[in-house]
């Protein structure tokens, strides 16, 4: 028997229940590893490439690209795994599409002392009304203070005003006990107004 045709086959297989997996579940995109403006730009066209196909309105596609670019942004700046020298982090990045919701997921190295303060901040924001969410956006373009990576927590306030939608977010623990996998996912209607 030849096990090397045998493991080709398994893996082809796995290779084949990992993709209707992910088919089903609507990922169309999936990328791990590093993030860099590069890796970024590409992102973004695939995906614009990918809604071009299905036929999404403009005002879609905006948000939708918006809100990628938000994320990554995100993660490359808050990520605890990012060589400065190189301005490149390392992180997750899914998007997909499923029962008329476009999902984009992100997730990137955290330190455990850095948790309390980004849930502090993902918790206000998702307290906050469309209203005060717009007040609190602007209030941090006028005075918001620099963090040490270099962002003024815009991008997540940005994100939950244009999805009109809450943050979900994780945090799952590594191995190491001193990082964690955090996780973030934002949903924009297919519907162009269902989220305002």
């Amino acid at each position: 028997m030849n096990t090397t045709m045998s493991a080709d086959i398994n893996f082809i297989k796995s290779v084949l229940s990992l993709h209707d997996e992910m088919a089903s579940n609507g990922f169309s995109l999936v990328y791990e590893g590093e993030f860099s403006h590069e890796v970024m730009k590409m992102f973004t066209s695939m995906a614009e490439r990918d809604m071009d196909k299905t036929n999404e309105e403009k005002a879609v596609k905006r948000k939708v690209f918006h809100v990628m670019v938000e994320c990554l942004q995100n993660m490359t700046k808050h990520s605890d795994d990012f060589d400065e020298e190189e301005r490149i982090g390392n992180g997750l990045f899914i998007v997909g599409k499923k029962d008329g919701i476009w999902n984009v997921i992100t997730a990137n190295k955290i330190l455990k002392e850095r948790i309390d303060d980004l849930k502090k901040s993902i918790d206000n924001i998702n307290s906050l009304s469309k209203d005060e969410l717009n007040l609190l956006y602007k209030k941090q373009i006028r005075e918001g203070s620099i963090s040490e990576k270099g962002g003024a927590g815009l991008g997540l306030i940005d994100i939950a005003r244009k999805t009109g939608r809450k943050l979900d977010y994780q945090f799952l623990p590594l191995e190491d006990n001193k990082n964690f996998f955090f996780l973030l996912k934002v949903r924009i209607s297919s519907k162009p107004d269902a989220d305002e």
